[in-house]
């Protein structure tokens, strides 16, 4: 890499910019389609297959190691993404209520921007390690989750709000988030416009230099997960350990937006943006700032039943208010915050159990396949969730989700005794 620029003028930008695509692609389509007239079934069938470049993307690294360079592939998957910001703009419904059919042109680019989000995230993972020292990694490492989650405010919380406020002002749901869409993508090209400039430049990787290496590296490390002692567990851990969030994700935008008489709480899109990408965002954040302390303290073994149970129990907040649709809006506050703190309190076991089992040979490549595994928990469910929703309604799909929190505490009970006692503990 060259010298000169220091990283606290690119690291900041760089993981804003890995997550403003994931969260547009994942959690704001919701949004937008749920507000654009689409059923419940097909909003969460169509974008729930939105994870599957996440899911399958170990198996193209390897391009992105041999082909150009890290700087390169960053460079152009935001020229990309920009341009599919724009396309999404022009590609809406002009009313609100059509068929599935009407949305297949902005379901084609979603999927397009979905493959170029997760590339992106091959090059900016792959470029950090290349550009930064060991020491320097570790001093970052905080800065980059900070920014990561500025992402996430930015894109639940500020998009979602902007297109609510244009929403009222417009009278126009179209209209409202087409120009939404079309800031973001404005915003997304400055982003991409200062890293041309700013990110250091770097010495291509190329087939001459590598070889076939990384291809028969990708290959071998696929090999070697699936013989590793306890895969078959770990492979069930990491897919049913989330279960209830996995299929309630893609309907709680819905049951916030959807009328009263249909179930939901009627609030407005400005509303749903402030409680999740507010209040929602900084439980969460606190949530997992504690479950990385406590786990440090105690160690992995000891804090998972502990976190086990903090993410699978508040999902009972969402059965209450399906059942009682409270209107006091401090009431909706309190009860997302408290889910969202177990979920972040609760998802740090997940994530130190996957560095765990990653450790050995391979253990970059062995954690992109539980990556992987960690895509596919949350795909699968959500696809069928919003079938399940209309066929249930909302007090009985929140019913479901209580009954799944079953599933977390099985996996999490066969889990313990293969945990070695002192990994995690400071």
């Amino acid at each position: 890499m060259s010298k000169g620029k220091t990283p606290w003028l690119w690291v900041p930008t760089l993981y804003f910019a890995e997550g403003i695509p994931y969260f547009i692609v994942n959690v704001v389509s919701v949004t937008m389609f749920k507000r654009m007239g689409m059923g419940n079934a097909d909003l969460a069938m169509y974008t729930s297959l939105l994870y599957l470049p996440w899911v399958i993307k170990p198996l193209w690294s390897p391009l992105v190691d041999v082909v150009r360079s890290k700087r390169w592939w960053i460079l152009a998957m935001q020229v990309l993404l920009t341009a599919c910001f724009a396309g999404l703009a022009l590609s809406l419904p002009s009313r609100t209520g059509e068929p599935v059919g009407a949305f297949a042109i902005c379901l084609i680019i979603f999927y397009i921007s979905a493959m170029l989000s997760a590339t992106h995230d091959i090059a900016a993972d792959g470029y950090y390690m290349l550009a930064l020292d060991e020491h320097q990694q570790s001093l970052f490492v905080g800065i980059r989750s900070t920014f990561y989650r500025i992402a996430s405010v930015f894109g639940q919380g500020v998009i979602v709000v902007v297109a609510g406020l244009l929403e009222t002002r417009y009278g126009d749901i179209p209209r409202a988030w087409r120009v939404t869409l079309l800031m973001s993508a404005g915003i997304f090209l400055l982003v991409t416009l200062w890293h041309q400039f700013i990110l250091p430049a770097e010495k291509p990787s190329g087939p001459s230099a590598t070889g076939n290496g990384p291809a028969r590296s990708i290959w071998s490390a696929f090999a070697t997960f699936f013989r590793k002692p306890g895969v078959w567990l770990a492979i069930v851990f990491m897919l049913l350990y989330r279960l209830p969030e996995a299929l309630s994700v893609k309907m709680l935008t819905p049951f916030m937006l959807d009328a009263v008489g249909d179930g939901g709480l009627g609030l407005s899109t400005a509303q749903s943006g402030l409680v999740y990408g507010t209040v929602g965002v900084i439980a969460l954040t606190v949530g997992g700032i504690l479950g990385g302390v406590w786990s440090a303290r105690v160690g992995l073994r000891k804090a998972l039943w502990p976190m086990a149970l903090a993410l699978a129990l508040p999902c009972s907040v969402y059965l209450y208010m399906a059942l009682v649709q409270p209107s006091d809006i401090i009431t909706i506050y309190f009860c997302v915050a408290l889910d969202q703190f177990g979920y972040g309190f609760g998802f740090t076991a997940y994530m130190l159990y996957m560095i765990y089992f990653s450790q050995g040979e391979y253990s970059t490549s062995h954690y992109a396949v539980c990556t992987a595994f960690m895509a596919l928990s949350m795909m699968i469910p959500g696809f069928f969730a919003g079938m399940i929703q209309e066929s249930l309604g909302y007090s009985g799909f929140f019913v479901l989700v209580m009954i799944c929190c079953l599933s977390t505490v099985a996996v999490t009970a066969l889990l313990p005794s293969r945990i070695d006692p002192s990994f995690g503990r400071k």
